[in-house]
């Protein structure tokens, strides 16, 4: 007997949201193009596709200072976030001294502390990079620190019956049952990252997507402040497709699941 396509597998629906972006667009573009909201202040796509191009190469240079900013500092919430959730899973009293602390972090408006920050180091790049870490370092801790708490313990010690140390555990069942997790939490942090640089530099600072925001405010080219969202936006998703493309890489054992299923969703839908 055959099982009914999943439509959620169909091709159809994988066009819908490109179907629906395309739609948006024109909807946006006849709407701008009418006059019925004033171009300066909802410029068509047309009108931001233009500024890109006018703009590409003062964009880049911006461009560059704010990936790097945001680069340095997703980096070091990666790192030091996996070292805390490390520490916090192996003793319980840092775990219940860091975690308030980790939770009180995350209550204090990013808007709020990058002035404090500005004020503190300056107007180079060590605030921005300071701030990125301040909003990336939080997803990868608690998402790190859950998932080791979930690794199976019969696994734990079947490897300590057979004379496995804690390294040992933790490289053959905890790290490899944690980084669904990891990867959740990474594309998360990404995109906290370029958030969090852009904000930064509008506080302060000579170049960055953020600085050049401010300007183009300020001269109410509205249609060029679009343009730099629309920036973001598309690097947003070209890094979260980075990030996935990293996990197919290091979690093939996933992709062969995948791929089984839809090998056993294929001969079901044949008859068997």
């Amino acid at each position: 007997m055959k099982r009914p396509r999943s439509t959620a597998t169909s091709p159809f629906w994988r066009l819908v949201p490109w179907l629906a972006g395309i739609l948006l667009l024109a909807v946006w573009q006849l709407v701008s193009g009418l006059g019925l909201v004033p171009r300066f202040l909802l410029p068509s796509p047309a009108d931001i596709a233009l500024a890109l191009y006018q703009d590409r190469l003062l964009l880049l240079r911006h461009l560059r200072t704010t990936l790097l900013e945001a680069g340095l500092g997703l980096a070091a919430g990666v790192v030091l976030g996996f070292f805390l959730a490390v520490v916090m899973h192996r003793s319980r009293l840092l775990r219940e001294l860091l975690y308030p602390l980790l939770l009180l972090s995350q209550t204090v408006p990013t808007v709020a502390i990058a002035p404090l920050l500005v004020l503190w180091l300056g107007y180079g790049i060590l605030p921005k990079v300071v701030l990125i870490f301040i909003v990336t370092f939080f997803p990868m801790t608690v998402s790190l620190l859950g998932a080791f708490a979930a690794v199976d313990p019969d696994e734990i010690r079947l490897l300590r019956a057979m004379g496995a140390d804690d390294f040992m555990v933790f490289r053959a069942v905890v790290w490899p049952s944690s980084l669904g997790a990891f990867f959740s939490a990474l594309r998360v942090s990404t995109s906290y990252a370029l958030v969090g640089a852009v904000i930064a530099e509008w506080l302060g600072g000579s170049e960055g997507l953020g600085v050049y925001m401010t300007r183009v405010r300020k001269s109410f080219a509205f249609d060029r402040m679009f343009a730099v969202i629309v920036l973001i936006s598309v690097l947003s998703l070209g890094l979260l497709g980075l990030v996935k493309l990293l996990q197919r890489l290091l979690m093939p054992w996933e992709r062969r699941g995948s791929a089984a299923a839809a090998g056993e969703d294929a001969w079901l839908n044949n008859g068997g």
